[in-house]
């Protein structure tokens, strides 16, 4: 059997790491880019070392070589390039949120229903090996019954009135920013980590610059502006989210996240605090684990093969000391993702599902509602 093939839509920062997460897996190919207009395409695919280049997507879904499809396009265009990519018969890895909107989730995974396709979401948090042994940890009640999940997802780089990158805008981003961008993550990892759903939401958000300088050329996310020519805009969608939140254990919490937060690259945190122990896991320190009680000292868990949970072996690689970070948890997301492609069984439950995708949006829903409210709101339930 040959290698897999293929194809990434939307070669920015986050296809490009796409792109270098697959490469490392030894039996796929990236054959294609695709870019909105042929120039851009061509010097997308000459910079990446890819092949074919393609200046619309509809060409690339004509292409009977490509297997897979990494749609890794700006959030208004996920919806209808992830519709033509099931419609054409591709296996799909999409990147999150699924869509902009919740009907659009609900149309796209009722779409995926009946295709003998394999499709999945990249929440890439999911697959850091000190997340999969916490995850462990709750189900062998390790921590005892979770009481409270606290958690934050903290950035800074919008952190100026000049900083500007196309999420801000609402038809581009989505009607949130921070809820939707970042915030999916944080809501996916923690209903993963603890299997538990959240069920009811009360929010306040706020938007820190009701105006805005933006640049009069794009730049790419995460880049500096060191342009001087530019417009002043109104910003419609929030820099930051506070949310308190019930899961359908009984258990409570409370979620923060902020692009506006200096110091913070990104800092994605989860604690659980259970009747027995407590654990707490940092994104830019992913390599350890602390494990807090009332009646003895802490416990730091490192990365470690020898100190880990049987389930989260598959996801780390060296041995203890050799750190592994967000690089290794995009690798491994298309490990386990082109696993089930090549070997034409279940996909990982470590792979996030278009369902997941949805309840992600209908909790997005909830929380605007109660921001907009002031009340507290119930998240609807897939069926």
């Amino acid at each position: 059997m040959g290698n897999l093939r293929a194809a990434i839509l939307g070669a920015g920062f986050i296809g490009q790491a796409h792109i270098e997460a697959i490469r490392r897996l030894g039996f796929v190919d990236v054959v294609a880019v695709a870019q909105n207009g042929q120039e851009k395409a061509e010097e997308a695919a000459r910079s990446l070392n890819v092949p074919k280049a393609y200046g619309n997507y509809m060409d690339l879904l004509q292409d009977k070589d490509i297997d897979v499809i990494h749609n890794c396009t700006p959030n208004y265009l996920h919806y209808e390039t992830s519709k033509q990519i099931l419609l054409h018969g591709k296996h799909l890895l999409s990147e999150k949120p699924l869509t902009l909107t919740s009907e659009e989730a609900k149309e796209l995974y009722h779409l995926a229903k009946g295709k003998d396709l394999v499709t999945g979401i990249n929440f890439n948090y999911r697959q850091f090996p000190m997340v999969q042994h916490l995850r462990g940890m709750v189900r062998e009640h390790d921590l005892g019954n979770i009481r409270i999940v606290r958690g934050h997802y903290l950035q800074d780089w919008l952190l100026y009135q000049t900083d500007y990158n196309w999420r801000i805008e609402p038809e581009y981003g989505g009607r949130t920013r921070v809820i939707g961008d970042i915030g999916s993550h944080l809501f996916d990892l923690a209903q993963y980590v603890t299997g538990a759903r959240i069920t009811e939401v009360l929010a306040d958000t706020s938007i820190v610059y009701p105006i805005r300088y933006k640049p009069l050329k794009g730049q790419q996310t995460f880049q500096a502006s060191e342009q001087k020519e530019t417009e002043p805009v109104e910003i419609k969608t929030e820099d930051y989210c506070s949310v308190l939140v019930k899961f359908d254990n009984g258990s409570r919490g409370v979620f923060t996240v902020s692009q506006v937060s200096a110091g913070n690259k990104n800092a994605l945190e989860l604690n659980l605090d259970g009747d027995l122990a407590s654990g707490s896991w940092k994104q830019e320190e992913s390599f350890r684990l602390v494990v807090g009680y009332r009646d003895k000292p802490s416990e730091t868990v490192l990365r470690d093969p020898s100190l880990l949970k049987k389930e989260a072996l598959p996801f780390l690689h060296y041995p203890g000391g050799h750190e592994e970070g967000w690089t290794e948890s995009l690798k491994n997301m298309m490990q386990n993702f082109y696993d089930a492609v090549r070997s034409k069984s279940l996909i990982s439950d470590s792979v996030a599902s278009f369902k997941e995708g949805y309840q992600i949006m209908l909790i997005i829903d909830a929380i605007v509602k109660s921001a907009d409210t002031g009340s507290w709101v119930k998240v609807e339930t897939v069926s």
